[in-house]
């Protein structure tokens, strides 16, 4: 007899039964898993010299910085590099009927 075949058999108290069985088996199975690639990654680190908390830690100081792209044509440590949100300055300047490209940086 298949597996399909013993399940369809079952009542509903050993199907739900075998079900948390299932669910623990699941569990288990991507925590082990998850140890064997934090083992893997941490022998690789290892192997160029480093920890993987000294790598993690490096990728956070390391924080790639933009040059900033548009300076104030008043003030100029007033800048923006043209990602994320326009400072006002920038909105009134281009509201005014000027070009954004007078801004930029040369």
């Amino acid at each position: 007899m298949d597996l399909d075949t013993q399940l369809e058999n079952l009542e509903l108290a050993e199907l739900r039964k075998v079900s948390k069985k299932v669910e623990r088996l699941i569990e288990g199975y991507e925590e082990r898993k998850m140890r064997e690639a934090l083992a893997a990654a941490e022998e690789a680190a290892r192997a160029h010299g480093y920890s993987l908390s000294e790598l993690s830690d490096a990728k956070k100081k390391s924080g790639s910085k933009v040059a900033p792209k548009y300076a104030h044509p008043e003030n100029a440590e007033l800048t923006w590099t043209g990602r994320g949100r326009q400072p006002r300055w920038i909105k009134e300047h281009v509201e005014a009927g000027n070009d954004l490209e007078d801004l930029k940086i040369a």
